[in-house]
């Protein structure tokens, strides 16, 4: 996606999810059905937003965006080579809130590749290797859509281009044989006048090793225009183009489109608000046109760069002329660029939405965090248990209702809901320190700033003066306690 944006999230700084996945009818028969899901910068999250995340804000579905390469020779796929997978999974629930989606029936897609970092196709030489690495990312969140998005210099790789075709081939294979499907999606960058010449070489590679693709995402974005012409109408010339490319690489090879034409698969991706290249402003007016013509021509898909920035930038970002990860660098005016764009694309990308992941009954024993109690203190940021789900706390609160509580609207409940507990969780436990480490806590001591001791096991450092304060209040208050937790000596 946009190289500037992806250049400064690559800068910035485990639990397998067993649900059911949001399953096309088949592959061939996946577009029948118009969707919208917005790219999710996954490498800018920091687990201090869960709170408050916009992962799974709004209408439509999520393209959760990049899987890279550990290194240029490590197999190893990561987030944007940030995070692992398992550390996604540990710092902001991950495989939790996909789960959610997915449960909620919303299109979930995973995008390998983007601008920058090496992309699993260069770095795994190996072609068996490399079906594993896209086959554990794809089992692990359970999607059955993925977005490969293919620019740069990994776009004149044709080592990499014919392994990457031959894994998804091998991995489109694996997964009809078990009757699950696979709708793999090539997202790749677009001129005025349609695809590259590599673009389309990646194209006719995937057809020519059997990969059965379910479309084609042109990233309608940074054309090198300046501002000169209007940016609307370049990314609607752009798409006309990219439709006769694939009507004719399809018959070049005795292909069937599918029942409803080229525009059945075909999507458009825009860089919203402030382009990379200076003059170039994608407006809420071209949101609303984009979707217009979306419509008129019948395509499969809209998407857009990204979620995260979504928003009209700050008073306190001075830095108008620079394009930020986080907001468009343009006024919306309360507007949303998702909402405008899914307007009619809304709801989902397939036949059925999924079942809801079975409750699992809540158990101190087992569940992944404390079961919520009214009695307890919760200061933000605590995750808690409660009727089979996973909440997170906003703000902090003691005998306030339930998080489940159906009579509270999002903005009025102390807590955010993150998604369901999963099979695979394991049991909450506090870190523990070796027997004697230091004292055991007493409560008729005094305690002064600094002093430290254990509790069942896990120690405890004194924040202030205190006497017969439990230390592992501090576990769940983290504001008001004398104490707070030790992870180490």
């Amino acid at each position: 996606m946009s190289t500037v944006v992806a250049a400064l999230a690559a800068a910035a700084v485990a639990v397998g999810a067993a649900v059911a996945p949001f399953l096309p009818a088949d592959v061939a028969g996946a577009n029948e059905h118009r969707w919208f899901a917005g790219y999710y910068d996954v490498t800018l999250e920091d687990g201090e937003k869960l709170a408050r995340s916009n992962l799974a804000d709004g209408d439509g579905g999520v393209v959760l965006a990049f899987v890279v390469a550990a290194d240029d020779d490590d197999c190893t796929p990561t987030w944007g080579k940030v995070y692992g997978l398992d550390d996604a999974a540990g710092r902001f629930e991950l495989d939790r809130r996909v789960a959610r989606l997915i449960g909620e029936g919303r299109p979930v897609a995973v995008s390998f590749g983007g601008a920058v970092n090496t992309e699993l196709a260069v770095a795994c030489t190996d072609t068996a290797a490399l079906t594993g690495a896209y086959r554990d990312v794809v089992d692990r969140y359970g999607v059955d859509t993925i977005d490969l998005d293919i620019e740069g210099d990994t776009l004149s790789d044709t080592a990499a281009s014919r392994r990457r075709a031959e894994a998804i081939a091998t991995l489109q294979r694996e997964r009809a044989d078990d009757d699950r499907g696979l709708a793999v999606w090539l997202t790749l960058p677009v001129a005025p006048d349609g695809l590259t010449s590599e673009g389309l070489a990646l194209v006719e590679d995937m057809l020519d090793a059997g990969v059965k693709i379910a479309g084609v995402n042109a990233m309608t974005m940074n054309y090198g225009d300046g501002g000169t012409a209007s940016l609307i109408d370049l990314s609607t010339g752009a798409l006309d183009a990219t439709a006769a490319q694939l009507r004719e690489t399809w018959a070049a090879r005795d292909l069937a489109l599918p029942a409803d034409g080229v525009w059945s698969m075909i999507g458009a991706t825009p860089m919203i608000g402030r382009n990379d290249v200076p003059g170039e402003v994608f407006s809420t007016d071209d949101a609303r046109a984009l979707n217009a013509f979306a419509a008129e021509r019948g395509m499969a898909r809209l998407s857009m760069w990204s979620i995260n920035r979504d928003r009209t930038c700050g008073s306190n970002y001075v830095y108008t002329g620079v394009v930020s990860n986080e907001c468009s660098g343009v006024e919306q005016a309360g507007e949303k660029f998702a909402d405008l764009l899914a307007e009619g694309y809304v709801p989902t990308a397939t036949a059925t939405a999924a079942p809801r992941t079975p409750t699992i009954a809540d158990d101190p024993a087992t569940s992944p965090y404390p079961l919520w109690t009214s009695t307890s203190y919760y200061s933000a940021g605590v995750t808690v248990v409660w009727n089979g789900s996973v909440y997170i706390s906003k703000w902090w609160n003691e005998d306030g209702p339930a998080p489940d509580d159906p009579g509270l609207d999002l903005d009025a409940s102390a807590w955010t809901y993150l998604g369901p507990v999963l099979a695979t969780d394991r049991p909450f436990t506090l870190p523990t320190l070796p027997d004697g480490t230091y004292p055991d806590w007493d409560p008729a001591a005094l305690y002064d700033q600094g002093d430290r001791v254990m509790w069942e096991g896990t120690g405890y450092e004194a924040r202030w003066w205190s006497q017969g304060k439990r230390p592992d209040r501090s576990v769940l208050d983290r504001d008001y306690s004398p104490w707070k937790m030790l992870t180490e000596p």
